[in-house]
């Protein structure tokens, strides 16, 4: 996929594009309904399959603060490319853009850089100056477009919003079910404190861009190498969320996140890694000491290589 960050150096492709415009956080059931529609019409008029997103969310502007994100711009962007979007253009919500009129955007970015030949949008778009590039807007401008309408599971639409609800509250099925996936976070490997490899337990510890997570606990998990020597990769493991009371005082308010990889030797460090929760299997607590806390992990690995070893769930 290719990405384009900015939008003075765009030009139209020969073959016109499909456009489909939003922020797309955690490209959940709904976002993906969009985008499998982006990439068949695209396929049927010989076009390229576009998204125009954001790389900040734009109630960071216009409200002064903004949720918390299921996906950071690069797993999203990781995502679209797995959804088959062959272009995504990046661009900053700013306040020239903020000004923007709909007619304008439209005009600018969708005909002038990106050739589009036909808009692919959810029921709830809205694009431009006070939110008035609508499906009807831009059929009203003689534009194509098509309409995907909304998703509904257990009988609640599908929204980002519902999505970190579930995700806060640890209920991952719950999330699941509307993601279509896995909940996942997406982080880089840095640097620890070497503790885990010192009891028999080494970790990859992740930092997750801000990334919205489950809360503490231990948790069953897959983790997707996405770059480097061991890109493509996919190792089971057990992953902590917490602060390691037993192992050192608390210092800071946000959790630890780090993972331990079984039957895997090798050093990620700066590499990517997508983590897929499967299942809660115990809350953080202080040990009686460091055998004690390898004890428990001991089990935990059991655990966790039982139930990864069954089906699928999600």
């Amino acid at each position: 996929m290719i990405t384009t960050f900015d939008r003075g150096g765009l030009s139209p492709p020969a073959e016109g594009s499909v456009l489909s415009v939003g922020v797309f956080d955690g490209v959940h059931l709904g976002h993906r309904a969009i985008l499998e529609a982006n990439v068949g019409a695209a396929r049927s008029l010989g076009s390229v399959p576009m998204v125009v997103t954001f790389r900040s969310h734009p109630k960071l502007l216009l409200l002064g603060r903004a949720p918390r994100t299921l996906t950071t711009l690069e797993h999203r962007l990781e995502l679209f490319a797995r959804a088959g979007i062959g272009h995504t253009v990046v661009l900053e919500f700013d306040e020239s853009l903020r000004e923007l009129s709909a007619e304008g955007f439209v005009e600018e970015i969708g005909v002038r850089s990106l050739g589009v030949r036909r808009f692919v949008l959810g029921f709830d778009s809205k694009f431009g100056h006070h939110r008035q590039g609508t499906p009807e807007f831009l059929a009203s401008l003689g534009f194509d477009v098509e309409v995907v309408p909304k998703v509904v599971v257990r009988g609640r639409p599908v929204s980002s919003t519902a999505i970190r609800e579930a995700v806060e509250l640890g209920d991952l099925e719950g999330a699941c079910a509307m993601l279509g996936r896995a909940v996942t976070v997406f982080g880089r490997v840095v640097p620890g404190a070497h503790r885990g490899r010192e009891i028999g337990f080494p970790t990859a510890n992740l930092d997750l861009h801000h990334e919205l997570h489950p809360p503490t606990g231990v948790y069953a998990c897959r983790a997707r190498i996405l770059e480097g020597r061991f890109a493509d990769r996919v190792l089971a493991g057990v992953t902590n969320i917490g602060f390691r009371p037993t192992v050192e005082a608390r210092t800071s308010s946000a959790p630890h996140v780090e993972v331990h990889l079984f039957d895997f030797q090798g050093d990620l460090y700066g590499v990517n890694v997508e983590l897929e929760f499967v299942q809660r299997l115990r809350g953080e607590r202080r040990f009686d000491g460091i055998e004690a806390l390898a004890d428990q992990i001991r089990t935990d690995v059991a655990t966790a290589r039982t139930i990864l070893a069954g089906p699928r769930s999600c």
